[in-house]
């Protein structure tokens, strides 16, 4: 008789410890033990003999897109990407779905959209807009893991920006409910004054969409929130961080007392404005890419803690929403949760020295603490067995005819890629292996507890 459903012998397991020759063994998918030499007999056995093993990653920042945008981006499509890139759990952003999830009909309706097509486990971020706060409580019964909002445009029509009173008095509510509020933090009059003084001037280019979202516009918006985050005591996460100056002031907000937290994305930590004439539609996003300078200090905000997470901000779009000459008028958004784990092991662990278990950490250990995801986010006993097993002997780069996307394009594409996913497990299950999604769609709906203290910091008095 077995003694474990599964064990995956051998391989060099990625633990906040460290790294070390262990055999994880699994029942019912679960970790039951990682050791040095296991001595159960597994219905299955995987040899994972010189890779190494991870955590599933957890990219808490995707768009989806369903239902209502399935021609941007489906579910079945962006967990296969997941699949094929180690990501064994998303959150998905309550826009740019239609309707966006502001209501328990939503929820219910991204829900089953999920559950019929989902290879990885799921969770939900819900909406904070205005004339929805009386929501709030009701999302939180059904299991959103927080609630998203803007302080400026989200450039969809019936996802509208969360005003002041509006953020203030949604925060001063989840606060209550012990889940925390995620803010794409811009300042829209900054941001809306100087692009349509921009367009006014026929100045319609890549360079000056940049121009018209300038750093100070992220930074007054940040500081504006954390402010709001230390009356209400709301746990705060600033979304795709692009300045030095955003994670500064997050930083000293938490070593105050703030509850708040940030997350960058890898088009921040490859490219500086520069490389948008060289990438043009492909690279357009809300905030833009910086200079080198803030580049180097997101990375250095890696190392030493300071910027906690490291997620895609997957944003696709059809390619016809993205052609013109009008920079402004085209849909923007990167397409990358497939190619999170291979950039920072390149450009991150191989260039810059990062250890590999920080990396687990701002992909998942970092991730599943922040946000309260039970079961996720390190090879440990009680956890669920979500592993990626991963040759890190393998470079190259990232090729299109590699993206699992609907449209698969991204500015990624060229950039140099550290380490080959040989096998991603859910719960236990196969679901990508030898280059091919091979599982079904099984991925179940992760719900949060109650939100953990921010990383890197106290969140309370000293």
């Amino acid at each position: 008789m077995s003694d474990a459903d599964l064990v995956v012998r051998g391989g060099f397991v990625v633990t906040p410890d460290g790294v070390g020759c262990a055999d994880v063994v699994v029942r019912e998918g679960i970790v039951v033990e990682v050791t040095p030499s296991a001595s159960a007999r597994a219905v299955t056995e995987i040899d994972a003999t010189g890779l190494h093993v991870f955590p599933g990653l957890i990219d808490s920042h995707v768009h989806f897109d369903e239902p209502g945008r399935t021609e941007w981006e489906g579910i079945s499509s962006g967990t296969a990407a997941c699949a094929a890139g180690g990501v064994t759990t998303f959150i998905d952003m309550p826009l740019n779905s239609t309707p966006p999830l502001t209501d328990v009909a939503a929820f219910d309706a991204k829900h089953a959209a999920a559950a019929r097509s989902a290879l990885v486990d799921f969770g939900f971020w819900a909406g904070l807009v205005p004339g929805a706060l009386s929501s709030l409580p009701t999302l939180a019964q059904r299991g959103a893991v927080g609630f998203k909002a803007f302080s400026c445009d989200s450039g969809i029509d019936d996802f509208a920006r969360a005003d002041d009173l509006t953020l203030l008095e949604g925060m001063g509510r989840c606060a209550e409910l012990g889940l925390p509020v995620l803010l794409h933090a811009e300042n829209a009059e900054i941001v809306q004054g100087l692009g349509a003084r921009a367009r006014a001037k026929g100045r319609r280019g890549v360079r000056d969409f940049a121009a018209s979202r300038p750093a100070i516009a992220e930074v007054e918006a940040i500081a504006r929130a954390l402010l709001f985050a230390e009356e209400t005591g709301c746990a705060l996460h600033i979304v795709h961080i692009s300045t030095a100056a955003g994670v500064r002031l997050v930083s000293d907000a938490r070593r105050r007392g703030v509850d708040a937290s940030c997350e960058t994305c890898p088009h921040y930590l490859l490219f500086t404005e520069e490389d948008m004439d060289r990438l043009g539609i492909l690279v357009k996003s809300a905030p833009p890419p910086r200079t080198a300078a803030d580049r180097d200090a997101l990375w250095e905000g890696i190392a030493d803690g300071s910027v906690a997470m490291v997620v895609s901000d997957h944003s696709p779009g059809p390619p016809e929403m993205k052609v013109g000459e009008d920079y402004f008028a085209m849909w923007g958004g990167v397409s990358g949760c497939q190619s999170t784990l291979g950039l920072l092991l390149a450009h991150g662990h191989a260039k810059r020295g990062l250890a590999l278990e920080t990396i687990a950490a701002v992909t998942a250990g970092n991730i599943a603490e922040r946000f309260g995801l039970p079961g996720k986010g390190a090879v440990a006993a009680g956890n669920h067995a979500d592993l990626v097993l991963v040759d890190l002997t393998s470079e190259g780069i990232v090729g299109a005819d590699e993206l699992l996307y609907r449209h698969p394009t991204s500015c990624f594409v060229g950039s140099a890629r550290k380490g080959r996913i040989a096998r991603t497990l859910v719960r236990g299950r196969t679901v990508f292996a030898d280059g091919r999604v091979v599982g079904s769609a099984a991925g179940r709906l992760v719900v949060p507890r109650r939100a953990g203290p921010a990383p890197g910091g106290s969140t309370g008095a000293e």
